[in-house]
């Protein structure tokens, strides 16, 4: 039985959070030509309700609750009995995770339709909340508490497969060839639950840069309400990224067919280090993480942002020393961002990008229900 439409909806979650970060940052582009970030939001919410790719009748507040609802369905591990998990269908799966290693890999979110624990999608899926929980905090209201419980069962997972052993990342639990083969709850599983990992002879530097982003974002969430699991994010954040750096390599290539197709690093790691180091730059304002930024001469223009091609967020998520911090360093990221503005934009005269009528971004490639924004 095929898993697609699950995974697609959780894809379209992950760009609704997406989009709603990256249009945050918007106003400040066309801030120069504009009259200030009000008017042009009022402009660009115009342009969107009258073009053909969006209906105003879409209940996007509905959206969002369901989206971060839907978190809650996917949790592996031993369930909480409070309201913070309302799904009350599920329980406890998953609680012998990582006893192949000897190791305790618990916890985490399944991903889409499937049983299987793929640390690379989770971990963007934290980064995307995160940023998300940053720029809108004050717009998700009563929903920002809810944002960050599905932030912190993801991390705590990240934080024991970046700990549990010295010189290893493990990246994932489940063999995933085996397991899309039978559809079943994963309260009732009996697959194989094999266990992955990265090291310093199978390099992994995109899933690992990846998880340091997501400790890195998620430590500046919790930065005010919670500082010693704050800095307990942003020290294993350094480690993680450390050794995604030193340890050159795609996981795609360490660990083959326990990845590919399902999610190949198709568009090789310098995009994950350059994301990394931009989320340790912001938590930390350290210049090595600049410095190492300007080393990676990551060029060249985009026109997506998904989890495989982090380049477009990176250059956004930098455009802010520029637009906010009014550092002329950050320029050449600036004109980058706009491109890929450009790009994306319904109507734009420069767009290349397809969109539904719910502003779904789609891509007509191999995978395009993979690739949205």
């Amino acid at each position: 039985m095929r898993k697609t439409p699950i995974k697609r909806d959780l894809l379209i979650i992950q760009t609704s959070i997406t989009l709603t970060s990256i249009l945050n940052l918007i106003p400040h582009f066309f801030m120069d030509s504009l009259k200030g970030p009000s008017l042009f939001y009022s402009f660009f919410l115009a342009l969107l309700l009258c073009s053909n790719a969006v209906q105003a009748s879409q209940n996007y507040e509905d959206a969002l609750a369901k989206s971060i609802l839907f978190f809650q369905g996917q949790r592996s591990g031993r369930l909480p009995l409070s309201q913070s998990q309302n799904l009350r269908w599920r329980s406890a799966s998953g609680l012998g995770d990582g006893s192949q290693a000897r190791v305790n890999l618990v916890g985490g979110y399944y991903d889409a339709g499937d049983n299987v624990k793929f640390n690379f999608p989770m971990a963007y899926t934290t980064t995307m909340l995160s940023w998300s929980a940053l720029e809108n905090s004050k717009r998700l209201g009563p929903q920002l508490e809810n944002v960050r419980v599905a932030i912190r069962w993801a991390t705590d997972y990240l934080i024991k497969c970046a700990t549990a052993t010295p010189g290893v990342l493990y990246v994932g639990v489940g063999d995933p060839n085996v397991d899309h083969k039978c559809w079943e709850r994963p309260e009732d599983m009996d697959t194989v639950r094999t266990v992955y990992s990265v090291s310093r002879n199978k390099p992994g530097s995109d899933v690992a840069a990846e998880t340091a982003a997501a400790l890195a974002a998620a430590s500046l969430v919790f930065r005010k309400v919670d500082s010693a699991y704050s800095k307990l994010l942003l020290r294993t954040a350094k480690s993680v990224f450390q050794f995604a750096a030193q340890y050159r390599g795609s996981y795609s290539d360490s660990l083959g067919s326990a990845v590919c197709p399902f999610y190949c690093s198709y568009s090789g790691y310098k995009d994950e280090l350059l994301w990394g180091a931009a989320w340790l730059l912001r938590a930390t304002k350290d210049v090595s993480y600049r410095n190492f930024i300007d080393s990676l001469g990551a060029h060249g223009s985009t026109d997506i942002f998904s989890w495989d091609d982090k380049l477009a967020g990176a250059r956004v998520l930098l455009a802010r020393g520029s637009l906010v911090a009014n550092d002329k360093s950050y320029e050449p990221f600036k004109q980058q961002a706009q491109d890929f503005m450009c790009r994306i934009l319904p109507n734009s005269p420069y767009s290349t990008t397809q969109y539904t009528r719910g502003i779904v971004c789609t891509r007509t490639e191999y995978y395009s229900r993979n690739h949205i924004l």
